[in-house]
């Protein structure tokens, strides 16, 4: 690989040994993730408070099988509530019925786990797969940044983060590939499977009005509104109070784990800090990013790469929303790495959310006075929430700067427009905010770079 990251003159392999390659790389990435769960997996730590805080292997999967009624045979959001959209919730009960004739309550446990990381496992394989797909021709080595990043094997299997991320990216590539229909049912699918995916529908629309493509994003929009209807229509039927367990349990709970409003909390800053104020400065400071980061899509010279504005989008999100765990870096992660694939950032971000992570369970060991454990005192907590925050504000500000001189932008290099982008790919701007100047032709980076 070259130094910025592209296959090197005499290195390249053919598609189907690459496809393989990167594919034996997210396996490998899905098994270090499982072993860096070994404590709780082989030695029993998930069934103590304090230990699975001490080897730093907490998962959301184990516990919740009993803490759901899934180990009682109740069905979700029916019979047990559920703090999760329909897709999650559905998954999950499907695991539960394959492993009811396994025997005793423990045993059946660890198999809920163990198929469940399974399935995560091929997950991030199909999600590597696409994030090479995505990256362009000219770049699939970088989809190795998702496999193996050490952010990725800490928290891959926390939660179900990571089937939700092959639902979006394999939708994203649909739309690189101009099946809109299918980009819209596969986003569809992820939305109800996770919330955060609905805000990548900024930035196609951004793009869609810049460019004048609307019969693409409208069959993508219409197809992803119609699968969500089809997925949650029924469950809400059946049980409106228990469909809506999820959005009412967003809308209530407080500043939360690693997010900045939990510091502000924490450390009583005037306004910032106040409870009653959350909701509505959580609301307005992601609103007033939007606004920014489309001011930004329809100003930039040359019309931005889809990849681009999904980062941004979520990045805003993550920054601005009042909880914060760790494995949220689990959406992010390919969106970084095919919006900058820079290696200086890339790292310096990963050992801000390396820092995180290790430091979140020795905060909960040091708050604890039930723990006989000295743990990580707040300067090294809140020390870690603040270096992954300003660590993203730091890509964001390289992205922006791309934004402006795409001639700098490693994926634009070589008169390269958008990988990513279906349709927009080479599209000509219909539509933009700059005046004074005409916009720079999509595509045009290598132009732009010799007149900057």
């Amino acid at each position: 690989m070259g130094d910025d990251g592209r296959d090197a003159p005499g290195r390249r392999l053919s598609t189907p040994l690459l496809a393989a390659s990167l594919a034996a790389a997210g396996l490998f990435g899905a098994v270090l993730a499982y072993l860096q769960k070994g404590a709780c997996r082989f030695g029993g730590a998930w069934n103590h408070a304090d230990q699975q805080f001490v080897h730093n292997c907490y998962t959301d999967i184990y516990p919740l099988y009993f803490q759901r009624g899934f180990a009682d045979g109740k069905l979700a959001y029916l019979e047990h509530e559920m703090e999760y959209p329909v897709g999650i919730g559905a998954f999950m009960q499907v695991i539960a019925w394959l492993v009811e004739p396994l025997g005793d309550v423990g045993t059946r446990g660890v198999a809920f786990y163990d198929i469940t990381v399974a399935v995560m496992a091929g997950c991030l394989v199909v999600g590597v797969l696409a994030v090479a797909a995505l990256a362009g021709p000219r770049r699939r080595w970088d989809a190795l940044w998702y496999a193996l990043s050490p952010a990725l094997v800490l928290t891959a299997y926390i939660n179900w983060d990571l089937l939700v991320g092959a639902l979006a990216l394999t939708g994203l590539v649909a739309w690189s590939r101009r099946r809109h229909v299918l980009a819209g049912v596969l986003l569809g699918l992820a939305v109800a499977t996770k919330f955060y995916p609905l805000f990548l529908v900024g930035p196609f629309f951004l793009l869609a009005l810049r460019t004048a493509r609307w019969r693409a994003f409208g069959a993508m929009f219409g197809a992803g509104v119609a699968t969500w209807l089809v997925v949650n229509v029924p469950m809400m039927i059946a049980t409106f109070d228990g469909w809506k367990r999820f959005y009412t349990f967003s809308e209530e709970r407080g500043a939360d784990w690693g997010s900045l409003w939990f510091f502000f909390q924490m450390k009583q800053v005037p306004v910032l800090g106040d409870p009653e104020n959350l909701d509505t400065l959580g609301v307005l400071s992601f609103a007033a990013l939007c606004l920014i980061i489309a001011v930004l899509a329809l100003t930039a010279p040359s019309r931005p790469r889809l990849m681009q504005l999904c980062f941004l989008v979520v990045a805003a999100f993550m920054i601005s929303n009042k909880v914060w765990s760790p494995q949220y870096v689990l959406w992010l992660l390919p969106f970084a790495v095919l919006a900058q694939p820079r290696r200086l950032a890339l790292a310096l971000w990963t050992a801000a959310e390396v820092w995180y992570f290790f430091a979140i369970w020795g905060y909960l060991l040091f708050i604890n006075p039930e723990f006989d454990h000295e743990g990580v005192s707040d300067g090294w907590y809140f020390g870690a929430v603040w270096a992954r925050a300003l660590t993203i504000v730091l890509m964001v500000a390289l992205v922006i700067r791309d934004m402006y001189a795409p001639g700098r932008d490693p994926v634009r290099r070589g008169g390269v427009d958008d990988p990513a982008g279906g349709v927009f790919d080479g599209a000509a701007d219909r539509f933009t905010l700059r005046r004074g100047r005409p916009a720079v032709p999509a595509g045009a980076a290598d132009l732009v770079a010799k007149s900057a």
